[in-house]
């Protein structure tokens, strides 16, 4: 199994997940012409693609949706709920017929040589989920645009090789800052976005002896700092009742305009 983060931010998302012959986004919040060159910096190009995985229907997430699913005729995959919004919106132009096809929390999905697990989020969204990808044993999960976690989302996340999670905002930054107070309310409401704190208390839940790659996402240009993500997530990691510390897994923030290193599994 393989992950890169072509873009991973609050201003646009698209990821990279697949196998040897699978190629899957999740998300595809930004330009066509991004993606296309993302994709060519691992050897693959958006013909490749074999479905696009939606998490929701914010605007970061499916920018570039419509553009890159009409060109090359991708299937794309998403919850009841997050179709009519995308398609309510009217945003993305005519798409094909026959192009989405509906996807339901808790129940695997196979595209070729992959199967998708989707798992309800909660965020201030229609039908907004995260997923667990698995082939051969082999899993990846990639969870953003959360207001908390709990058990399920804990479930769902176990036993992961690889895993992109959401450090969205430091508090601290976000509170003092120039956001209007119902932004604020709303980023730090139970429907918004997991803090560089809350990311590092999740990890010490998932952590394992064979856990390869964390990716930290979707990090606020306004209210986060890559190092300062890093930094308190890993202080989490450290200071937490688990038998680990942060130097003992391959930790890194994926960029906002950069794409990551692919990480195989």
């Amino acid at each position: 199994m393989k992950l890169c983060s072509i873009a991973s931010s609050s201003s646009g998302n698209c990821i990279f997940a697949g196998s040897e012959t699978t190629s899957l986004l999740v998300d595809a919040g930004i330009s066509g012409k991004r993606i296309e060159f993302g994709l060519n910096e691992i050897d693959r190009t958006t013909a490749d693609i074999d479905g696009i995985l939606v998490t929701h229907e914010h605007s970061d997430h499916i920018k570039g949706l419509g553009v890159v699913a009409r060109k090359y005729k991708i299937p794309i995959y998403a919850t009841a709920g997050t179709i009519d919004a995308i398609l309510s919106t009217g945003n993305l132009g005519k798409l094909p017929e026959g192009i989405f096809h509906e996807i339901k929390e808790n129940i695997p999905c196979r595209i070729r040589d992959i199967t998708v697990y989707p798992f309800a989020i909660s965020h201030d969204a229609a039908q907004p989920v995260g997923y667990r990808l698995e082939h051969e044993g082999k899993k990846i999960g990639i969870a953003t645009d959360m207001g908390q976690y709990n058990d399920y989302i804990i479930e769902n996340l176990t036993g992961l090789d690889a895993l992109l999670l959401e450090a969205n905002h430091d508090v601290n930054m976000l509170q003092v800052g120039k956001y209007p107070y119902y932004l604020k309310q709303r980023i730090l409401g139970k429907r918004g976005h997991l803090s560089n704190e809350s990311a590092g208390q999740l990890l010490c839940s998932l952590l394992h002896d064979h856990m390869k790659k964390i990716l930290l996402g979707h990090l606020s240009r306004e209210n986060n700092y890559e190092a300062l993500a890093f930094e308190t997530v890993c202080a989490e990691i450290t200071m937490g009742d688990i038998p680990y510390t942060a130097g003992d897994f391959d930790i890194s923030v994926a960029g906002r305009d950069c794409i990551s290193q692919l990480a195989e599994v």
